[in-house]
Parts: structure tokens; sequence; C-alpha cells
């Protein structure tokens, strides 16, 4: 099961991911303000929920905001591959000249590489490696429930911008190709911002390929 909040000024999508276990992941928590922050909590109280993992497909910005804040109130430290370090360690100075306030990230115990297993409850999320929009992005596929949590490599009649520190057009197309387009036509994916797609509708419209 999946509920997604839009959070902070870039309209940034987080999840929750839980399953019958009651066990649940946070994946990329842009909580920014005490309202978004309330949302979160309170979802997680409602339904009873254990947060035992946290996610970060990269390390943007607007997909770190509340990594702080869910190691604060759970105890989290984030999980992300080990090549998006660098960005998060430059949120630091980069926040405040975009006008937020921000409180650093704790620093991971585990990297996640870039092929292999996260697991919750009774729940496998599959490590797909597909850097582009930034230097080692990685999505979360559940095979059971066929859902991809994609960050900002592929988006609803989009993809993902390239012209940040450590993107890489060509490498995004790429990936995209060959390691989403072959995903079943029919898995929904959940982007870092918008609306969800799947897999076959963006093969058919998507107007970058």
């Amino acid at each position: 099961m999946l509920q997604v909040f839009n959070n902070n000024p870039y309209q940034e999508n987080t999840y929750i991911l839980y399953d019958e276990t009651g066990e649940c992941a946070i994946i990329d928590p842009g909580m920014y303000t005490a309202a978004e922050q309330n949302a979160v909590v309170n979802f997680i109280r409602d339904n009873k929920l254990t947060p035992v993992l946290l996610l970060n497909t990269h390390c943007h910005i607007d997909h770190v905001l509340g990594n702080k804040f869910v190691f604060d109130q759970y105890g989290l430290k984030p999980q992300f591959n080990i090549g998006e370090q660098e960005i998060m360690d430059a949120v630091v100075a980069y926040a405040p000249a975009m006008g937020f306030r921000y409180d650093p990230s704790p620093l991971p115990e585990v990297y996640l590489p870039e092929t292999g297993t996260v697991s919750f409850g009774n729940t496998t999320l599959e490590l797909i490696f597909a850097p582009g929009h930034s230097p080692a992005h990685l999505c979360f596929y559940n095979r059971a429930d066929n859902i991809l949590v994609g960050g900002d490599v592929l988006f609803r009649g989009s993809i993902g911008r390239s012209d940040l520190p450590g993107g890489n057009h060509a490498l995004l197309i790429k990936n995209i190709e060959e390691k989403l387009f072959t995903l079943p036509g029919d898995c929904t994916v959940y982007p870092g911002h918008g609306p969800e797609t799947t897999i076959a509708y963006e093969k058919e419209t998507n107007p970058f390929f």
C-alpha cells in the first residue's frame, strides 16, 4: 500500500509504503512546514504504522528536507547510494542561498548498492540504479505490487532535468530505455513530482522517446 504527500515549494512527492505487517518505509521525505510534518506523522499514527526504513532516491534539497525530522521522530537514518553523498553535503550551503532553513540530514549507517534489494515487513523493493538526473539516483521497484517509486527519472509526459550538478541527459535517456522501459507495461510509476503514470503510457506518448 502506498500513500503520497505533496511537500515543500518544489511540490515534491513524499511516499509512505506499508504492508499488512504495519511496517513502513518513508521515501524522499520532503516535509518542510509544520503542517506537512504533521500530515505524515498523523497518517503513520492513525494507521498504526511502524516506520523502519528511510530511503532517498537521490539527495537534491526537495527530497531530503524532512530527513532530520524523520530521524528525530523515528530514529531512522537515511539510506541512499554513496554516489549521492556529495549532493547531500552541498545542500547545507545551497539551502540558505535558496531561502530555505535546513536541518542537516544525519549520515547513513548503510549505503545502498546499485543493485540488490531492501526490505521491510513482507515487502521487498528491488534497487534500480538510474543516474542522469543526479549522479547515483536509485528507483525502488516492488515487483509483487508492480509499482515503481521512481524519484526524478521519469515523469508523466516528461523526464528529470539533467542540467544540475551530476546530471547527464544522454545517460538519463539510456537508463530509462534500458532499465525502466523493460519493466511491465502496466507497472505504475510514482514519480518525485506530479501524477503517477505507467510504463506503457510513457513508452507510447512521452515526447522524449
